[in-house]
């Protein structure tokens, strides 16, 4: 069954529509939409009501680090958390009021037609059974998660089928990238590059930030909870995973890891003072340990209580024993490197944030272009683009903003990382015939189809947000932030 959630969750189009629904949530601010009420109920849609219990299990599954964990009563990480689960229930409510349902038959006809599940071309009852075994979860639980992958997958569907495509949609697609686009531009870079950072800003930055270079070294004992110790036996079965439960259990309760020593003979592997990167006070790599296991450990705050970790099936009893944390001075290389670099980015945001907004103004022409780079030493270049994937002078990002240009503006194109500079001028576009016999006309067709049906999830998102009125009650959310 993995095949076929893997094919709806990563879904292009369920990312978009579920993207849509949750935006207006995270941008209420979670401000004048705030109310009292009962302390159990965390907030209501229309009649529907979300109890303290259900989201706090939701933030739970997330499996947060240690520093999102820290942050949920400093900042509004779980104003936003909750608007995430609210915009699911949403999702949820819409698809119950179009009537969308799964039958039992066609949940059966899901799982048996899976290739996860089957053996010789046909379904295997002990493949199934042994997947449940292994992932730890039952078969109404998984086979619920199923049906609701399937009505979100029928409500897309509901959404986007029956789309008519105008011709000239197609042909805009294929426009868009199909060009020859000849443009004068400038590299900034040449003129960043010489940068100089002072030590005084250097110094000030430190001070200003000195709670971001303090490193944590943390000493953990952890042990791999194998059927052999637990169980007497090799095998992972029902056995091994209820004595697993009775650990998680006990682990609540109190008991103290020492007592699962003693109870199951287990052998602590005991690793010395390490930071996050998995290197000892002196920079030396001390671990041999797998990088998710390690990250998982390293990511508890608590000191002296036993954790339990999964990963990859597989489970572990840990514990982190002390946890010393050192500051970082600017005597350290590393960490002056890091502010230089910051302040560099600083610089480069900050210069091309002035030339935007001379551009904005209309006070950066083709006059104020020639000056600049005849001024600061730059060259104006000129380039034929011959179609958006010509990646011989621009990276495939850049390209994709420059023919988005018209032509005789100007426009200023970076890279995520600040890494290139360009001041882009679109002096002439020459767009290729489109031709509806081309091998390539269905892909645009599906490119046009997909711009429209962004158009259309748009317009249904703007619908649903009128139609459920959202309550959060703002004293149990205080509540919930205050426990963490």
């Amino acid at each position: 069954m993995l095949t076929s959630i893997r094919k709806i969750t990563t879904s292009f189009l369920t990312k978009v529509i579920i993207g849509i629904i949750i935006l207006p949530f995270l941008f209420w601010g979670m401000g004048d939409v705030f109310r009292g009420g009962n302390q159990n109920i965390l907030a209501t849609i229309d009649s529907e009501k979300i109890s303290t219990q259900s989201f706090l299990e939701y933030v739970n599954r997330l499996n947060l680090n240690k520093q999102q964990v820290e942050e949920l009563n400093k900042t509004n990480l779980l104003d936003k958390i909750l608007s995430d689960y609210i915009g699911k229930k949403i999702i949820s409510l819409e698809i119950e009021s179009q009537g969308i349902n799964l039958s039992n038959q066609s949940l059966k006809k899901i799982i048996v037609t899976d290739k996860t599940f089957q053996k010789d071309n046909k379904f295997s009852r002990t493949s199934y059974e042994k997947f449940l075994l292994e992932s730890r979860i039952s078969a109404s639980i998984f086979e619920q998660n199923i049906s609701e992958q399937e009505k979100k997958r029928q409500l897309l569907t509901f959404l986007s089928e029956g789309i008519v495509l105008p011709e000239a949609l197609i042909k805009k697609e294929f426009e868009n990238e199909n060009q020859i686009k000849l443009i004068k531009y400038l590299e900034l870079d040449e003129l960043y590059k010489d940068v100089q950072i002072k030590d005084e800003e250097i110094k000030k930055t430190y001070e200003s930030n000195k709670n971001l270079f303090t490193q944590e070294f943390k000493k953990i004992n952890y042990v791999e909870l194998l059927p052999e110790n637990l169980i007497g036996q090799k095998k992972y079965n029902d056995a091994y995973y209820k004595k697993i439960d009775e650990i998680e259990n006990k682990i609540l309760d109190g008991v103290k890891i020492n007592d699962f020593i003693k109870t199951f003979s287990l052998s602590l592997i005991t690793i010395n003072e390490t930071n996050r990167l998995k290197k000892d006070k002196s920079g030396r790599d001390i671990l041999k340990i797998d990088n998710s296991l390690f990250l998982k450990i390293f990511n508890t705050a608590s000191v002296n209580i036993p954790k339990l970790i999964s990963i990859n099936n597989r489970y572990y009893l840990t514990e982190i024993l002390k946890i010393e944390k050192i500051n970082k001075t600017l005597e350290d290389k590393e960490i002056k490197e890091a502010i230089i670099a910051q302040l560099k980015i600083k610089h480069v945001i900050e210069y091309n944030t002035n030339i935007v907004k001379k551009m904005f103004d209309g006070k950066f022409k083709k006059k104020q272009f020639d000056k600049f780079g005849k001024e600061n030493g730059l060259k104006i270049k000129n380039i034929t683009l011959k179609n958006i994937k010509d990646e011989s002078t621009f990276t495939t990002d850049v390209i994709k903003e420059i023919f988005k240009i018209r032509d005789g503006e100007f426009q200023l194109i970076t890279d995520s990382m600040f890494t290139k500079n360009y001041i882009i001028f679109a002096e002439k576009t020459k767009k290729l015939k489109f031709n509806q016999s081309s091998n390539d006309y269905k892909k645009y067709r599906a490119k046009a189809k997909l711009s429209l049906a962004n158009e259309i999830y748009s317009t249904f998102d703007k619908a649903i947000n009128e139609k459920y009125n959202v309550e959060i009650n703002n004293k149990v959310l205080k509540r919930i932030k205050n426990t963490y």
